[in-house]
C-alpha cells in the first residue's frame, strides 16, 4: 500500500470520527479541544507528529488519540473500546484496518541496521528536537563537539556520531564520510583482529582448509617465514599477535612500518625484524608488523588472500561499499600478499563498529563472533608494565581492539576519564578512529588519511558527554 491512499483513508475515518471541537485553536492543559495539522507533509496533533516512531510516522491521522474525544468526562459509563470496534466493524475492509493497525504501531523492539549508502544509507537526524527526542543527545554539547573537531587540527576529515542507529552528528572537511576510503592507519588493527576471529569461527565449523583458535601457535600458519629467524617465534600465539605481546619489531624498536615480506618476516638482515624484542607474553610492545602476520595467518586458515576474506565475510555483509587494501611484495617463494593495512570511508567504518555494537549479528545473521565481541571487552593478556612505546598501561590492549576507559592519564598520557567502562575503540595515526560503546548505543568514526597524533580519548570523551539518559 503506498502513502498516498493510506493517508486518504486515514483522512476519511478522521473526518468521520472527530468532532468540529477538534479544528479549534490550539489545546491547553485541561483544554477539550485539539489542533489538526499537516506540516512539511506530515499530520500533527498539537504540534506533535503522529504515530511516533512507527513506520508511519507524520503520515497517518492518529485514530487512537481521535477516538480518546469520545471518552466524555460526563458520560462515565461510555465504553471507548466498543464504541471502535462497532466502527471499525462498519469498515468493508478489514484488512485494510488490519495493515494500518500494523504501520502505526511503533516497533522499538526492532533493531535498525542500515541499508548500504547506494541504497540510502544510514539515517539522519538535523532538527535539534528530533536529535533529543529520537537519539537522547544533547544538541549543544554536539555543537561543541563539532566545533572541537574542526579546531582540534588542521587535517582533512569526515567524522560521524551515531546513537540509537542515528548519525545526529557529521562534520566534513575535505573528505567526504560516504566516498573518501583514503587509509585508515592504525584503525585496521581492530579490523584485521575482527576478521580473523570470523575465520577462526568458520574453521570451527569446518568451512575453511585449516582449523585455527586464538590459542593456536602463529607460526604454524605463515610457512612464508620458514625457517623461523628467531626460535621463540614458534611459540607465539595468534591471540599474541593481536595484543602486541608476541615481541615481534615493536614500534618502540624504530624500524619501518612497511616493506617487503622478507623484511616483515624477518629475513632481510635486519635485526630488529629478525629478533624478538622480548619473549613471548612478557611485556607489550605494540606492532603494527604482528597485525601483518595476522593477515597471513588468515590466508592460510581460510585459503583465500586476506583482502578477499574481509570483504566477502565482513564488508560485504554489512554493506560496506569502499575499501582498498595494502600489499607487500616478497621475495621468490614468498610472493606477494595483501597485509592488513586498508582505507575505507567514515560511514562504512561506522557499520564494523555497529555490528560490533550489536553484539555481532547484522540483521539475522551473526557476522562477527559474539565471544569475539565478549573477549574484546576486557584485556586478553597477563601483562601489566607500560606498553613500550606510547607508556599507556598494557591492559588496554585486547584483540586489536583497545579499552580506552582504562587510560590512566598517567606522565602525560591520554586519560579515559569520563569514558563508559565498556567503550572500545582503535585510535589511528593522524586522528583516525573507530568506536563504539554498548551501554549508550554509540558509534564514533572519524578518517582522514593522514598521520600524527591526536587526541583521540577526549573525542570519543565528548561524543559519549553529549548523549542524555535513554
Amino acid at each position: 500500500m503506498d502513502q498516498v491512499p493510506v493517508i486518504s483513508l486515514v483522512t476519511l475515518v478522521t473526518g468521520l470520527l472527530i468532532p468540529p471541537a477538534v479544528h479549534g485553536s490550539p489545546g491547553t492543559e485541561g483544554s477539550t479541544e485539539t489542533r489538526v495539522a499537516i506540516g512539511d507533509a506530515r499530520w500533527t496533533l498539537n504540534g506533535r507528529l503522529s504515530y511516533r516512531a512507527s513506520q508511519a510516522e507524520g503520515l497517518l491521522m492518529n485514530v487512537r488519540r481521535v477516538n480518546a474525544t469520545f471518552e466524555d468526562r460526563h458520560r462515565p459509563n461510555f465504553d471507548a473500546e466498543r464504541n471502535t470496534d462497532a466502527f471499525i466493524a462498519k469498515i468493508p475492509d478489514p484488512a485494510v484496518y488490519s495493515t494500518l493497525k500494523a504501520l502505526a504501531t511503533p516497533k522499538r523492539d526492532e533493531i535498525y541496521f542500515p541499508p548500504p549508502e547506494s541504497q540510502g544509507g544510514w539515517r539522519k537526524l538535523d532538527e535539534p528536537e528530533r536529535i533529543r527526542r529520537r537519539a537522547s543527545m544533547d544538541q549543544a554539547k554536539l555543537d561543541g563537539l563539532k566545533e572541537w573537531l574542526l579546531e582540534s587540527d588542521g587535517r582533512s576529515f569526515a567524522a560521524v556520531v551515531i546513537r540509537n542507529g542515528y548519525i545526529v552528528l557529521e562534520v566534513e572537511r575535505g573528505n567526504s564520510s560516504k566516498t573518501d576510503s583514503r587509509r585508515v592507519a592504525s584503525v585496521s588493527k581492530a579490523i584485521c583482529a575482527t576478521v580473523l576471529a570470523i575465520a577462526s569461527e568458520q574453521s570451527r565449523r569446518g568451512l575453511t582448509p585449516k582449523e585455527m583458535s586464538f590459542d593456536d601457535p602463529a607460526f604454524g600458519f605463515i610457512p612464508w617465514a620458514q625457517p623461523l629467524s628467531d626460535p621463540r617465534k614458534a611459540t607465539i600465539t595468534v591471540r599474541q599477535l593481536l595484543n602486541h605481546t608476541s615481541g615481534i619489531c615493536p614500534e618502540a624498536a624504530g624500524a619501518r612500518n612497511d616493506g617487503t615480506w622478507q623484511y616483515i618476516l624477518g629475513h632481510s638482515g635486519d635485526a630488529r625484524t629478525a629478533r624478538l624484542a622480548f619473549d613471548p607474553g612478557t611485556a607489550c610492545g605494540y606492532s603494527t608488523h604482528a597485525l601483518a602476520h595476522a593477515a597471513l595467518v588468515c590466508e592460510t586458515v581460510t585459503g583465500k588472500p586476506y583482502d578477499a576474506f574481509a570483504v566477502e565475510a565482513l564488508f560485504k555483509p554489512l554493506g560496506c561499499e569502499r575499501w582498498w587494501f595494502q600489499y607487500y611484495d616478497g621475495a621468490e617463494g614468498i610472493g606477494r600478499h595483501p597485509s592488513h593495512g586498508m582505507g575505507m570511508p567514515a560511514r562504512d567504518l561506522a557499520r564494523i563498529a555497529y555490528c560490533m555494537l550489536r553484539q555481532g549479528k547484522w540483521r539475522d545473521e551473526q557476522v562477527i563472533p559474539r565471544w569475539f565481541v565478549d573477549e574484546t571487552s576486557r584485556p586478553t593478556h597477563d601483562v601489566t608494565s607500560p606498553e613500550m612505546r606510547f607508556k599507556i598501561p598494557a591492559q588496554t590492549f585486547s584483540h586489536g581492539w583497545e579499552l580506552p576507559a582504562l587510560l590512566t592519564g598517567e606522565e602525560g598520557t591520554p586519560s579515559g576519564r569520563g569514558i563508559p567502562p565498556d567503550a572500545r575503540y582503535k585510535p589511528g595515526s593522524g586522528g583516525q578512529l573507530i568506536a563504539f560503546v554498548p551501554s549508550l548505543d554509540l558509534v564514533v568514526t572519524r578518517q582522514t588519511g593522514s598521520s600524527g597524533d591526536w587526541q583521540y580519548a577526549e573525542y570519543l570523551r565528548r561524543a559519549c558527554g553529549a548523549a542524555l539518559s535513554p
